[in-house]
């Protein structure tokens, strides 16, 4: 009987590993995700938060405003929530001569890392979340994907010890006028 459970068990790990998804699986999709030239100046952004149960916790909008000075960018990002509450995050990026990117900021934990292939940027980081009296570690699993020139969808996928712990959906947009939150 024990090896009927261990041989189930196997077979549905191999099952869900076989069906994670790779940044390659995105070649030769259009439009093409080029992090500088999207997050080159203003950017608006609309979103929610949603936790391990797909209850939407939170609701916000983001204005970004995006600098670069070579393959060195800074991504100065204002949220503001629909509780009233205000966040700044400012990313710095360097994008490598192989074409990954690393970031920092002053809530992730180390360095964030990811790439671009096709219409997909995937990034990867730990997050500080203060959380009522406590702050929490989160790894972020971080989806981009390009709709047209303009507009960009994004999915992170947030877990703690290999559990996941919510989602964020996030909408962008760039097209001119910008629209800002407030």
């Amino acid at each position: 009987m024990n090896i009927i459970r261990y041989s189930t068990l196997c077979a549905a790990i191999i099952g869900l590993t076989g069906c994670s998804t790779s940044i390659d699986d995105y070649q030769n999709t259009t439009p093409e995700f080029n992090l500088k030239e999207y997050f080159s100046g203003n950017v608006t952004a609309w979103g929610i938060v949603q936790d391990f149960s797909q209850k939407t916790v939170r609701r916000f909008c983001v204005d970004i405003i995006g600098t670069w000075q070579g393959d060195n960018g800074k991504l100065h990002e204002t949220f503001y929530y629909a509780d009233g509450e205000t966040q700044v995050r400012v990313w710095q990026l360097n994008i490598q001569q192989d074409g990954s990117v690393t970031g920092s900021a002053g809530d992730v934990i180390g360095q964030a890392s990811g790439g671009a292939t096709g219409m997909s940027f995937n990034w990867n980081y730990t997050l500080r979340v203060p959380i009522d009296d406590s702050e929490y570690d989160i790894k972020v699993d971080d989806w981009m994907f390009m709709m047209d020139e303009n507009r960009m969808m994004n999915r992170s996928y947030m877990s703690k010890l290999g559990i996941s712990v919510g989602e964020i959906s996030i909408f962008f947009d760039k097209t001119q006028p910008v629209r800002k939150c407030q």
